[in-house]
């Protein structure tokens, strides 16, 4: 039979099962339906039924229409890297079905009862910041009384094809998982972790320190050491269940970028006795295009103005919040970095940081 006259088939990750969907998946898009198109191209490759959002999230430029198009047979993955393309390519089978609705039209994340569609795209007007689009998309699963688990997952990520297998085995395997992560390592340096399961972090500097980050992707590990140092999952690759959303809640909107993922995992922490256990999935690899949607290039001298406002101001919030004793050492720091990036020469960062101390907007 010709690939002209082949039957269309269901990509595996979309395809009928006998058996119900355990997980959920979330996709943040903010003008980079290049690189959403790559992801999901590499997502749905997994045999692991699953249900999937797109949260278009008030990009202001083509992305949904290029979403559609890709969705219906057109406008192919172009993976940026040879090394990466095995992973997406060939195309998957078209078209793929996938459900619309908007934002405005997704209820509280109550259940409902009702299923949701295997493969949705939401439409925002507006942008949400990473909270705010990825807990649309929470929102639209949780009303899926079917789905325990729910992986957010950044869009500029390429997912090995056991990588949601794994992820959701190891989450049921342990007890009273609330958070999990992934390795992450760099797509374009794929022999280098990025991350193994995510940060510790410094209460003092107000600074995350990768766990693994830039090792080689053989460096020995223990898994459970990983997890027991883990003070939050790297947003780029989080994985939470149910019954954390449950208890714990959703992320907080008022962020709009950085210090979510922290913000969470402190949240939890303070449930004290009752607190959910954070586990790390060693067997699920995620390739990630560290920092492109944002600027927030891993080199301080590469990140963007744009980039520096949020982290000051999410870092200053998070302290007043959390750590309040220390929120005064927070805010002299902020004018070590406005006077860092003035003998950088560069006063448009200077000025985000100086904004962002002073409470003033972007």
């Amino acid at each position: 039979m010709t690939a002209a006259t082949a039957p269309q088939r269901t990509p595996g990750a979309l395809a009928p099962s006998p058996l119900p969907p355990l997980l959920g998946v979330v996709i943040v898009n903010y003008r980079g339906a290049s690189d959403t198109i790559e992801c999901l191209e590499s997502l749905l490759r997994s045999t692991l039924p699953m249900k999937v959002v797109v949260v278009e999230n008030g990009s202001g430029d083509d992305s949904a229409e290029r979403l559609r198009q890709w969705a219906a047979g057109g406008n192919d993955v172009q993976a940026e890297s040879s090394d990466m393309a095995a992973f997406s390519t060939p195309p998957l089978p078209k078209p793929v079905p996938m459900a619309e609705i908007a934002g405005a039209d997704v209820g509280p994340g109550q259940q409902t009862g009702d299923l949701v569609p295997q493969f949705t795209l939401i439409t925002s007007p507006d942008n949400l910041g990473f909270a705010g689009g990825n807990n649309l998309g929470l929102r639209h699963l949780l009303a899926d009384r079917q789905l325990s688990h729910f992986w957010l997952l950044n869009n500029d990520t390429v997912v090995a094809p056991d990588a949601a297998m794994a992820l959701l085995s190891r989450m049921m395997a342990t007890p009273r998982v609330g958070m999990c992560g992934t390795v992450v390592r760099h797509y374009w340096q794929p022999d280098r972790v990025q991350a193994l399961n995510g940060s510790a972090y410094n209460i003092f500097t107000g600074t995350g320190r990768s766990l693994g980050g830039e090792q080689p992707a053989t460096v020995k590990y223990s898994p459970q050491d990983v997890a027991d140092a883990t003070d939050f999952v790297l947003g780029a690759s989080i994985a939470v269940s149910r019954a954390f959303l449950g208890e714990v809640g959703l992320m907080d909107e008022s962020y709009f970028l950085y210090f979510e993922e922290i913000d969470w995992s402190v949240r939890n922490r303070r449930l004290r006795d009752r607190a959910f256990e954070t586990a790390f999935a060693h067997g699920a690899t995620v390739f990630h295009k560290a920092g492109r949607s944002i600027g927030s290039a891993s080199a301080r001298t590469r990140r963007s103005a744009f980039a520096d406002y949020w982290l000051a101001r999410s870092r200053l919030k998070f302290t007043w919040r959390h750590y309040r004793w220390l929120w005064p050492l927070h805010w002299l720091l902020c004018w070590v970095l406005v006077l860092r990036r003035l003998l950088r020469r560069q006063p448009r960062h200077a000025s985000a940081i100086a904004r962002a101390a002073l409470g003033r907007k972007p």
